[in-house]
């Protein structure tokens, strides 16, 4: 049977797969019922699966032929803690959690090219499929990697895609190099004196200190960092005081900061204190400055990213395929996979109306027309790297 007959006949599955998991969200580490629901569908198929790595996450280990070569196909699993507002028959079950990144999608892909590598068996080699926890917090993909997945699992390559609502519809994006940022996040907490808001001389006012710590680090970017190096400082959230006669004892100013290069990472860092520092003391204040190192860059390599292209061209037509001019700024934990093992990650766009929710939207929606493109596509990737000699 031709792969796209087989797929499109497994298409009702693929439907059913991701409206269950659309209705069943999970967050990161503690997606128990997806993880035990991925397994038991692998199983049913005939690959040998391993559960527990980082603690949720499940590997499909499928072998034909002779040959010694060997793939991984990553997909994400766990959802969001976003209150859903789509009105599907399918909304999430569980208040406060929902699949608003399209993780339901991708694992529902994966399992499709499970199901079609399985009964076709045109490849000589070993295909992994990776089904990640906690992508979106707890960085399941360094956890898997630490706990030794690539000895476990020898992998030539890894491959992952992620849907983009910003992308017209069936289109592949990608590029060699950096294609997701580095993400950092500072806690300032300023230190002042509280007392009454009529007597302000009295006090050292942590509001006034923390405003001017915000101002000025809005000068990082456009004074410290050189222009053709990509960075963001953004201060997301300033809490301080209760009423307008109070003033507080302290303020808290929390940044996100996205980076590509190690360097200018380090430089970010090192401004981010200074600044807060300086400016702290020159009210006399002072500042605690808890700095989180995230995720690192995610850094495409070369020959997997033109064998990505290459594909994508075959399998979909050169309109249906573009080279990002410059990388997302957003982050993924995808990145220590792609550390540890040369491989490529890519987007698949989904706009189909121009109506389409953007990712992590309380409305968003994946699109399930995008799920038998997916998984035909995986499954010509595993049957292209590994291809019989």
């Amino acid at each position: 049977m031709k792969l796209s007959a087989s797929i499109d006949n497994a298409m009702p599955e693929l439907v059913a797969i991701r409206r269950d998991l659309h209705a069943h969200p999970e967050l990161g580490l503690a997606e128990t019922r997806t993880s035990a629901f991925i397994a038991r569908h692998l199983e049913a198929l005939g690959y040998a699966v391993t559960t527990g790595l980082a603690k949720t996450g499940v590997v499909g280990t499928l072998r034909n032929g002779t040959g010694s070569r060997s793939i991984g196909i990553r997909a994400d699993i766990d959802a969001l803690p976003i209150q859903e507002e789509t009105g599907l028959d399918y909304v999430s079950r569980t208040p406060g959690l929902m699949h608003a990144c399209g993780h339901d999608g991708h694992t529902a892909m994966l399992l499709g090219a499970a199901r079609a590598l399985a009964e076709r068996r045109n490849f000589d080699g070993t295909i992994n499929l990776i089904f990640q926890p906690a992508e979106e917090n707890f960085g399941g993909a360094k956890i898997m990697v630490d706990e030794g997945l690539f000895d476990r699992f020898p992998c030539d390559a890894v491959f992952a895609l992620h849907n983009e609502p910003n992308l017209p519809f069936g289109q592949f994006a990608l590029r060699e190099g950096p294609i997701m940022a580095a993400v950092d996040e500072a806690r300032i907490t300023v230190h002042g004196r509280g007392g009454h808001g009529a007597e302000p001389q009295e006090t050292a006012d942590p509001i006034v200190c923390g405003a001017s710590i915000v101002m000025a680090l809005q000068t990082i970017v456009s004074r410290n960092i050189h222009p053709m190096d990509p960075a963001v400082v953004t201060v997301g959230a300033f809490h301080a005081g209760s009423a307008s006669n109070i003033i507080p004892e302290r303020a808290e100013i929390v940044v996100g900061i996205r980076s590509f290069d190690s360097a200018v990472r380090d430089a970010l860092e090192h401004r981010i204190r200074m600044i807060a520092e300086a400016q702290a003391a020159s009210f006399g204040m002072r500042v605690t400055v808890d700095y989180e190192r995230s995720y690192d860059a995610t850094i495409n390599h070369q020959a997997e990213t033109d064998f990505v292209r290459d594909l994508a061209i075959r399998f979909a037509g050169a309109d249906k395929v573009v080279d990002l001019a410059r990388p997302f700024m957003g982050s993924e934990d995808f990145a220590y996979m792609l550390k540890e093992r040369p491989g490529s990650y890519f987007f698949l766009g989904s706009r189909a109306t121009g109506d389409e929710k953007p990712l992590h939207h309380p409305g968003y929606n994946f699109n399930d027309d995008l799920l038998p493109i997916g998984a035909a596509f995986w499954t010509e990737l595993a049957e292209a790297y590994l291809a019989r000699s």
